[in-house]
Order: C-alpha cells, then sequence, then structure tokens
C-alpha cells in the first residue's frame, strides 16, 4: 500500500446510493478501491461479487439487498474488512450471520444513516421511557417514494423498537400495522405503524405519543439521499482501528 488512506469499497456502486457514496467517499478523502456491479467495465475497479472486492478494501459499505446479506457477511469476515452495513429487511438468519460476522471484523449496522434519525431514535427510547403506555398510544407514520419494496420501512421499525426497549416489551407481539376492517378498540401497550407510499418522497418519519390531553410529535424528513451516503462514509471512516463487533450509529455520533 502506496498510500495511508483509508480504502473503501462499495456493495451495488452503481445503484441510486451508490452512485452518491462514490462521490461521498472522494469528498471525505479516503480511496475508492472499487465496487460490485451487475454491469461489469474493463477499468478493473468494478467486480461481480463482493468475495474480489473485500481483500482490497479496508471497509465496504453495503446498501444492497436483503438476499446478499449472508455472502457479504462470509466473505467480509473471510477476508478481514470492516463492514458499514445499510441493508433493511433482514431475516433473523441474516442478523445472526451479521452477528456471527461481527465476531471477527468491525461492523457499523443502522436502518438509517442519518444524524437526524441517529437522534430521532433515540429521542423515542427515552420518550417511552417516562411516557406510560396506560395514557400514551405510540403510533408511527411513514412515506416514502412508490418504488418502495418494503413496508413498513427499516427506519419505522427500528423507531418502533426504540419504543419497544423504552417500555421494556418485545416489538413483534405489539406491533399493529395496516388495521382495517372491524378492529376492535386500540390496545393500551400497542405501537401503531401507518405507511404511505407515492411520488418520490425520500423518507418522512413521525413517532406520535397520543394522551387524552395532549399530543407530542417527532418528525424527521429526508429532502436528499445524500444524507444517507454522507452518514454512512462517516461511520466507514470511523471504523479504522476498531475492535470487531457491532456497532450502531450512536457509536459513530459518540451517544454512547
Amino acid at each position: 500500500m502506496t498510500t495511508d488512506r483509508m480504502r473503501i469499497g462499495i456493495a451495488g456502486i452503481n445503484g441510486r446510493v451508490g452512485r452518491l457514496l462514490r462521490e461521498e467517499v472522494t469528498a471525505a478523502g479516503a480511496l475508492l478501491a472499487g465496487g460490485t456491479s451487475r454491469d461489469r467495465q474493463e477499468d478493473g475497479s468494478l467486480f461481480a461479487t463482493l468475495d474480489a472486492l473485500a481483500p482490497l478494501c479496508d471497509v465496504v459499505i453495503d446498501f444492497t439487498h436483503a438476499v446478499t446479506v449472508q455472502a457479504h457477511a462470509a466473505a467480509l469476515a473471510k477476508s478481514g474488512t470492516g463492514w458499514v452495513l445499510g441493508t433493511t429487511g433482514l431475516s433473523q438468519a441474516d442478523q445472526d450471520a451479521v452477528a456471527t460476522a461481527a465476531r471477527t471484523i468491525p461492523v457499523v449496522q443502522a436502518a438509517n444513516y442519518s444524524p437526524g434519525v441517529t437522534l430521532v431514535t433515540r429521542l423515542a427510547r427515552q420518550m417511552a421511557e417516562v411516557l406510560p403506555s396506560s395514557i400514551y398510544d405510540a403510533e408511527i407514520l411513514e412515506m416514502h417514494h412508490r418504488q418502495k419494496v418494503d413496508a413498513p420501512s427499516g427506519t419505522a421499525l427500528a423507531i418502533g423498537q426504540a419504543v419497544a426497549d423504552g417500555r421494556g416489551i418485545d416489538l413483534s407481539s405489539h406491533m399493529e400495522s395496516g388495521r382495517t376492517g372491524h378492529t376492535g378498540p386500540r390496545q393500551a401497550d400497542a405501537i401503531g405503524f401507518a405507511v404511505l407510499r407515492g411520488g418520490q418522497i425520500v423518507g418522512e418519519h413521525t413517532l406520535l405519543f397520543t394522551s387524552a390531553s395532549e399530543q407530542i410529535a417527532l418528525t424527521h424528513r429526508a429532502f436528499d439521499r445524500r444524507v444517507f451516503a454522507t452518514g454512512a462514509v462517516q461511520a466507514a471512516l470511523w471504523l479504522r482501528g476498531r475492535a470487531p463487533g457491532l456497532y450502531s450509529m450512536e457509536d459513530v455520533l459518540g451517544l454512547h
């Protein structure tokens, strides 16, 4: 190696976020080591799989698809390459693969790399700790562009998980999503989700705590996908020299 600049690879380099990541890696003064892409070129910087790219990198930023997570976890652990993972919609087996990789390499995993969303999620947990479910109903509203395929969004689920953590309950057994028909009265400890899709909305999330006498709204709106790329590159640079382990954006921002 002839430079001490951090070598960053990008999984899915030609995707919407991937293109922004390329620009942000360069702007941060790091070395773009290459990326994975279905459309390979002859310049030697694009690879069909992460197995070929990973050994050339200090860290790989990955915003691809849940179906790639287990293969990516194995490839990165094998090469000893750090991992910034922003893929959502993971199964339990996928998450287990991430945890296994984190025993060998440093991993930052977040549903959303926006510093604002990180703070919203932290505040959601703190508010849930002091606003009892018997008095304050928790509801989460999210809206995204029409192309988004998963619902609720990973960010909405992360906010819901923060509320569940603050209240000491299990999210999966208290989550209510897509209410329709005769549902009966709302359960006091439910965490509700409402999903909207349309146009080219980058991402909007609102957490509502509503009682009989007041409502508190915590809202985040993303106007540009670049905020996710900037945060992910920040996380990648933060990983340099870190011990193996599973980290969050709260760790990156020094909130712990």
